[in-house]
């Protein structure tokens, strides 16, 4: 009889035991199948954004820090991963060896600073237009990106114009913000100055793009300036376009390397991207100068 009550004794014991130690389990390790599973968080799948700092012209000193730029700004952001180029290989659709991606990995392309006709054949030219065209990618052209591919007509159609000299070089412009809902320049106020090198756009018209920012036509300096080419005085220093379904964006600012270590430049140039990624939402819709704009001297 007594090793019978020992035996009992055991297993209340253990019983006991097992109980508590069940109990102290926290809640979530026992499981309730009237508790749904906790759900995943939402996966941000990254773009993919392609740079080129190729020149055949011109070269200038802030290339580097423009694509360091764009690179870091997708880096903090967590929105885009960057890949750097100062050669055109990856402007193609054709398969690549060694690991290389071509145009079909990329979301968007960023010209830094191009000059002079790049090294491209007519399969890549035409490959980087259907990339915008019809894939819908999208195109952000920093300051001599409009100084580029001159016998390419194409191309100029698609970043809307050429370079056609910068008539009072590097200088405190006077600029005029035309379009403060677009994501890029919203933080701009309506009239403020920044030290940077203008370009005169030829071939551009303002009914073929949605000016952002220009400059004030009433506070430059005409006098003596042979490189004064446009009669009509309208200076567009950023724009916004479409090409076919893509989304393509241009500015002048960027032409020093201290631009780059300006806070408006560089939200400016990341809101930029986002909206060519179709992030962001801004209107691509023509308008007519302002009247007040229009002034000169």
């Amino acid at each position: 009889m007594r090793p019978f009550q020992s035996a009992l004794r055991f297993a209340a014991c253990v019983f006991t035991f097992t109980t508590l130690a069940l109990a102290q389990q926290p809640a979530d390790s026992q499981t309730n199948t009237l508790v749904p599973p906790v759900p995943h968080a939402k996966t941000i799948h990254l773009k993919h954004v392609l740079v080129i700092g190729e020149t055949k012209g011109f070269e200038h000193d802030s290339v580097p820090d423009a694509m360091a730029a764009i690179f870091n700004m997708g880096q903090e952001s967590g929105l885009w991963d960057t890949t750097l180029r100062t050669d055109t290989e990856l402007l193609t659709k054709k398969k690549l060896d060694r690991n290389a991606k071509n145009l079909d990995y990329f979301d968007a392309i960023v010209f830094t600073s191009t000059t002079g006709e790049l090294d491209m054949d007519e399969s890549q030219k035409a490959d980087m237009m259907s990339f915008i065209k019809e894939d819908g990618k999208g195109f952000v052209g920093v300051h001599a990106a409009l100084d580029t591919n001159y016998k390419w007509p194409e191309y100029g159609e698609m970043i809307g114009g050429w370079f056609d000299q910068h008539p009072w070089m590097t200088f405190n412009a006077p600029i005029v913000n035309e379009d403060p809902n677009f994501p890029a320049v919203r933080h701009f106020p309506h009239e403020f100055v920044k030290y940077d090198e203008i370009y005169q756009p030829k071939e551009w018209s303002r009914d073929k793009v949605n000016v952002l920012l220009s400059l004030d036509a009433s506070r430059l300096d005409y006098n003596n300036n042979p490189r004064i080419h446009r009669t009509d005085h309208d200076f567009a220093v950023a724009w916004s376009k479409m090409y076919g379904k893509g989304r393509v964006f241009y500015s002048t600012l960027g032409h020093t390397e201290e631009s780059w270590s300006d806070p408006d430049i560089r939200k400016m140039y990341f809101e930029a991207v986002k909206w060519v990624l179709g992030m962001t939402d801004g209107t691509t819709a023509s308008h007519p100068r302002a009247a007040a704009d229009a002034k000169t001297p």
